[in-house]
């Protein structure tokens, strides 16, 4: 029996593609964690050949109907990895969110082996800090970020924060600084530059409220030892439309220029999101 007909996922019974469509490949599911009751994670085999920029996003789906229906992912997992790794909302009706959710080890997935993005180094110029500032499943490409050994060659210290409603939500993030400060060889590299800073919006936690009021009111400049400063910070911002314009906003209003792929700046934002 297909094991996803009952969202109408065009699987074989070995929970594979029938037919890859032109200009896609299919990705083998290796493991599938699900972190909270609207967030989940999951790795796939890497297609021979593919290359990504860590911060990079790609296309990817699953066959509906006979078509693929394909959303953009940031990739969570860093360049050099030789599994892709994604995090992802759930969504009880989005067209494809609400079928992904019931991956599972052994099915596949497509990829369109095309990465793109903002949320590269390529896009900042030289800085001394790198303030990743995310929400929700905005952490995703800075999952790959930290844990790209170029990071630390680009910049002293990396600071990432992560805001959720409640604290549970952080866990993901809390895995990927873990790893970070636990692999034998990540470790190394990292060297205790990473300074993770998670806050939530809802439950009541240690730190509360959003980063916007963070560097507001001085409490990012006592956590971190320094406040904003355009002159010395490269900033990449990954969240909801109205926490980027937020961020955004904050950045400019400091005098930074926001930068792109053929003009580096001073902070970057990605505007890719799933359902």
């Amino acid at each position: 029996m297909c094991k996803d007909r009952k969202v109408g996922v065009n699987l074989t019974m070995q929970g594979k593609i029938e037919t890859v469509p032109k200009g896609f490949a299919a990705l083998d599911v290796l493991s599938v964690h699900h972190w909270t009751d609207k967030t989940f994670s999951f790795t796939t085999t890497r297609p021979a050949g593919f290359r990504f920029r860590s911060g990079e996003f790609a296309m990817i789906g699953l066959m509906v109907d006979g078509k693929p229906l394909v959303r953009a992912y940031s990739i969570a997992s860093p360049n050099w990895d030789e599994e892709l790794e994604f995090y992802s909302i759930k969504v009880e009706d989005g067209p494809l969110t609400s079928r992904l959710q019931h991956l599972a080890v052994g099915d596949q997935i497509l990829i369109r082996p095309k990465p793109v993005g903002t949320l590269v180094h390529d896009a900042l110029t030289p800085g001394k800090r790198l303030i990743l500032l995310s929400t929700g499943t905005g952490i995703a490409p800075f999952a790959s970020i930290v844990r790209d050994p170029e990071t630390y060659e680009k910049f002293e210290q990396v600071i990432l924060t992560h805001t959720c409603r409640d604290a549970h939500e952080l866990d993901y993030g809390f895995e990927i600084v873990r790893q970070c400060e636990q692999d034998e060889l990540l470790s190394e590299v990292v060297g205790g530059r990473l300074l993770h800073l998670p806050t939530t919006t809802r439950e009541k936690t240690a730190t509360m409220g959003r980063m916007t009021d963070w560097l507001a009111d001085g409490r990012f400049e006592a956590a971190t030892g320094k406040a904003l400063t355009p002159a010395e910070d490269r900033v990449m911002i990954c969240g909801s439309m109205a926490m980027l314009q937020e961020h955004k906003t904050m950045c400019e209003t400091a005098g930074m220029a926001e930068g792109s792929n053929s003009e580096p700046g001073d902070f970057v934002i990605e505007k890719a999101f799933v359902d």
